[in-house]
C-alpha cells in the first residue's frame, strides 16, 4: 500500500519543465507570466522620484534594497522611464573611496543601482565594472523583463553588446555582438567596442544550425514601437523637479503630468468621466511623479527656475494633483510604497490607453 495521501499532489515532468498534477488531472502548479505583446506601442510611463530617499535609508544595504524595490515596482508596471531628480533635501559631496556614492550622493547611487539592474544580466559585467555601488546589488531580487533572455528564448529582439570588428564572407566590415546566444551574431555596421545596442533577428536567423548570424541594429524603442515588447526602462538625472520636464526625451514632453500628494485629489477622480479631472485614455507621454520625505512641496521651494516663474503651489506643476490613498491609517506613506501604489492604481488607466492605441 502506497503512503502517498489521497489528496496529495504528484509531480509530473513535462517538456515544459515540472509541474504539479492532481489526481483528477488538473495541472495545480504556479503558471510563470510571460509577457506577450500584442500590437505597437507608441505612448509611454515615466516616473520621477528624488533621490533624497536613498539618503533617509541607513546602512548600504537599506540603501540598495529600497532601489531593488522601487526597480521591481516600475518593472512589474512596465514603466519605461525613471527620472531621479534633486529636491535639494539631501545634501551632497564629493564620492568617496572608488567613487562609492550611498552616503555622499544620494541621487547618482539611486541612479547608479537603477541602470544595472535594469541591464540584462549577460551583459552586466562588461557594461559595469565592480564598483563600491554595486557590490550587494547582484543579491537583489531579479526584474526578470521581456529584455532579460535566456539563450533559448525565442524573441527577434535582443540587447547586445559589441565585442570586436569583423567581416562578413564577402569581405563587409561589421562588428560581433554578445547577444546571450549560442551562434555569434554580426551586424554590418562599424562601431566601438562595449557599446550596448539592440538588434533584430531575422526570422531564419532565430531557427539557425550556423555558427554566426547576421542581425539588424534597430533604435533601442524599436521593440515597444513595433512589436508592443517592454522593453525595460531607461534612467535619467535631473538637477531639479523643473528639469524634469523641461530636459524630457519626448518631443512636445509629458502631456499628461501626475503629481502625488496627500492634499490632492482622489485617486479614483482621474477615472470619473463625470469629473473635470478625469483622465483621458489619449495621452502620449504619462508622467507621474513621487515626492521624497517632505513631499512634493519642498522640491518646488528648492528650484530657482520655478521660484523665479512665480509658481508658489506645488499643485501647479502639475495637470493633476492626486492622492493615492485617502484616509490613510499611516501618518506616513514612504516614497518606494506610494510608487507601489500608485502604479497600481493607475494601472486600469494604462491598460485604458493600452486597448485604445
Amino acid at each position: 500500500m502506497s503512503g502517498q495521501r489521497p489528496n496529495s499532489k504528484k509531480r509530473k515532468s513535462t517538456a515544459d519543465g515540472q509541474h504539479y498534477i492532481s489526481r483528477d488531472g488538473q495541472d495545480t502548479s504556479r503558471p510563470s507570466a510571460v509577457y506577450r505583446p500584442t500590437k505597437g506601442r507608441g505612448h509611454t510611463v515615466s516616473v520621477a522620484l528624488p533621490g533624497s530617499v536613498i539618503a533617509n535609508a541607513v546602512t548600504h544595504d537599506q540603501k540598495t534594497a529600497l532601489a531593488g524595490h522601487i526597480a521591481r515596482a516600475c518593472a512589474v508596471f512596465c514603466v519605461d522611464e525613471i527620472v531621479v531628480f534633486d529636491d535639494g533635501h539631501a545634501d551632497t559631496r564629493a564620492p568617496e573611496r572608488g567613487g562609492y556614492t550611498a552616503f555622499a550622493d544620494p541621487s547618482f547611487f539611486l541612479y547608479h543601482v537603477l541602470s544595472y539592474l535594469e541591464t540584462p544580466p549577460h551583459l552586466r559585467k562588461a557594461l559595469f565594472p565592480m564598483h563600491p555601488d554595486l557590490r550587494t546589488a547582484g543579491a537583489l531580487p531579479s526584474l526578470d523583463m521581456p529584455h532579460h533572455m535566456r539563450s533559448e528564448d525565442d524573441c527577434e529582439y535582443r540587447e547586445g553588446i559589441t565585442t570586436r570588428s569583423a567581416q562578413r564572407k564577402d569581405g563587409a566590415p561589421g562588428m560581433l555582438v554578445e547577444c546571450g546566444l549560442r551562434q555569434q551574431v554580426f551586424v554590418p555596421v562599424e562601431l566601438e567596442e562595449n557599446v550596448r545596442l539592440t538588434v533584430q533577428l531575422p526570422q531564419h536567423a532565430r531557427s539557425s544550425a550556423k555558427d554566426m548570424v547576421e542581425c539588424n541594429v534597430v533604435a533601442p524603442d524599436a521593440p515597444r514601437e513595433q512589436a508592443g515588447y517592454y522593453w525595460g526602462y531607461s534612467v535619467r538625472q535631473a538637477s531639479s523637479l523643473s528639469n524634469v520636464f523641461t530636459e524630457c526625451p519626448h518631443d512636445g514632453g509629458y502631456d499628461a503630468s501626475i503629481g502625488t500628494s496627500e492634499r490632492g485629489h482622489p485617486v479614483s477622480s482621474l477615472a470619473d468621466r463625470a469629473s473635470d479631472r478625469s483622465l483621458e485614455p489619449t495621452w502620449q507621454h504619462l508622467l507621474v511623479v513621487f515626492g521624497g520625505v517632505a513631499g512634493l512641496e519642498v522640491a518646488l521651494a528648492n528650484d530657482p527656475e520655478l521660484q523665479a516663474a512665480g509658481v508658489h503651489d506645488a499643485s501647479e506643476v502639475f495637470d493633476y494633483w492626486i492622492n493615492l490613498v485617502p484616509g490613510q491609517g499611516s501618518r506616513t506613506i514612504r516614497t518606494e510604497e506610494a510608487v507601489w501604489v500608485g502604479l497600481a492604481c493607475l494601472s486600469p488607466l494604462v491598460e485604458a490607453r493600452n486597448t485604445n492605441a
